[in-house]
Parts: C-alpha cells; sequence; structure tokens
C-alpha cells in the first residue's frame, strides 16, 4: 500500500479509509463524522456516500459512473465533485491507496 502523503488520484485508483480512520455518528449533534487521530470532519448525506464508495475494491472511475447513474446527473460533474471531495480527504491523510 501507498502512503497516504503519496496517494495518486486518478479515475484508476481504488481507495479505501486509511487505518486508524473510522466513521462515528454523533448522536448529540445528528451527523456522521470521520474520526482520524487528532482530526475530524462532519459528512453530509452525500460525503458519507463517497465515502461508502470508496471500498478499496471499486475505482474512482466507477464509483464516477455510479453516482452519475444513480443521480441521473452529468459524468463530469459527478467526476469533478468527487474528485474535489476525495483530494480534500487525501490532504487530511484520510485515504489509503489499495494495491
Amino acid at each position: 500500500m501507498t502512503t497516504p502523503a503519496a496517494l495518486r488520484i486518478d479515475g484508476s485508483v481504488r481507495l479505501r479509509l486509511a487505518r486508524g480512520v473510522r466513521l462515528h455518528r454523533d448522536e448529540v449533534r445528528g451527523q456522521t463524522v470521520l474520526l482520524a487521530p487528532e482530526r475530524a470532519m462532519a459528512l453530509d448525506d452525500i460525503a458519507q456516500r463517497i465515502v461508502a464508495a470508496l471500498d478499496g475494491q471499486r475505482t474512482l472511475d466507477a464509483v464516477v459512473d455510479g453516482f452519475a447513474e444513480a443521480f441521473n446527473a452529468p459524468r463530469d460533474e459527478i467526476a469533478a465533485d468527487v474528485l474535489a471531495f476525495v483530494r480534500e480527504l487525501a490532504d487530511r491523510r484520510m485515504l489509503e491507496e489499495m494495491p
């Protein structure tokens, strides 16, 4: 596996949450957050769906195709949104690349 600092973000990469990063439902605030050592990130419904799709099995292209079909939206718009969110997760060292 590649270290988070060296993540490649393109359509052929397969990503998953990095070791130590987990989804947590904060019942007090009524929201889902990604928890990592000394980091947290609140997630809206779409972000939760993207995180769930980053299972280490599907490529980013497959994730984008699935969302474009599910939301009946233009693929290029979905790709831009998904890639921007994935880059944010990568910058926060919350993802790892699968071989």
